[in-house]
């Protein structure tokens, strides 16, 4: 785990966690905080509710927290594009299991600031990467248990979220491969119809395709045999 640093003016280096100068910042900073000053205020604001589309609950959480969680749930949904219920279930079970391995991370992060906070004034050494180094190490030494504890679930976590990867991949791929028969056997009765100048309906047939999908189909495939059949000169430019 890397630590964040910043450069004092004669060049050395001197962690966030061990400045009185940062720590002094950060109280001031605080108390120009522009959040809600009214109990009223602070109960609505701390926290808010987002029923979850697939299983109706609700979840609270802070509100920058619900306005991230959002947008990270978007991004995987614009990912993998699930097509039907279970595919919905699976991207949210992926979206869920992300968000509790990053929060993991900002816990062990949070932990360790924390120790070295307290553990400032506990080491008598006037180099401040030392200084810094045996803060650490009486953080871990302190929290031990919580950081091996977080490390298993962290693993757990992990192995759920590549379970639960594979079966989506495995799910939705199976799915294209039926999409793609079931569109060559419609397109194949689409073109009986039309040679018949009789219309078509898919749903005759039990295909949930309509008739411009289908078409589009009979495009793309139509254009794949004219560039399988189209021979290259490769001295043409």
């Amino acid at each position: 785990m890397q630590e964040t640093t910043s450069t004092k003016p004669n060049g050395q280096d001197q962690s966030p966690a061990s400045s009185p100068q940062r720590v002094a910042a950060n109280r001031a900073n605080a108390q120009h905080s522009t959040g809600p000053r009214t109990e009223e205020g602070k109960k609505r604001s701390s926290l808010n509710a987002l029923r979850h589309g697939l299983t109706g609950h609700v979840m609270v959480m802070p509100d920058e927290d619900l306005a991230a969680y959002k947008r990270f749930t978007q991004g995987f949904f614009d990912q993998y594009h699930p097509k039907n219920d279970t595919e919905r279930a699976l991207t949210q079970s992926i979206v869920d299991l992300s968000w509790k391995l990053n929060r993991i991370t900002a816990l062990e992060n949070n932990l360790l600031v924390v120790g070295m906070t307290e553990h400032a004034g506990d080491v008598n050494t006037a180099h401040p990467e030392v200084h810094d180094a045996l803060a650490m190490a009486k953080a871990y030494r302190d929290q031990s248990r919580m950081f091996a504890n977080l490390g298993m679930h962290e693993n757990r976590l992990l192995r759920e979220r590549e379970r639960v990867i594979k079966q989506l991949v495995e799910l939705q791929a199976e799915r294209r491969k039926q999409e793609n028969y079931d569109l060559l056997r419609a397109s194949r009765l689409l073109k009986l119809h039309k040679s018949k100048g009789v219309p078509y309906n898919p749903a005759d047939d039990g295909f949930v395709f309509s008739n411009a999908e289908i078409e589009t189909y009979i495009r793309r495939d139509d254009r794949y045999e004219e560039a399988r059949n189209t021979r290259f000169d490769p001295d043409d430019d």
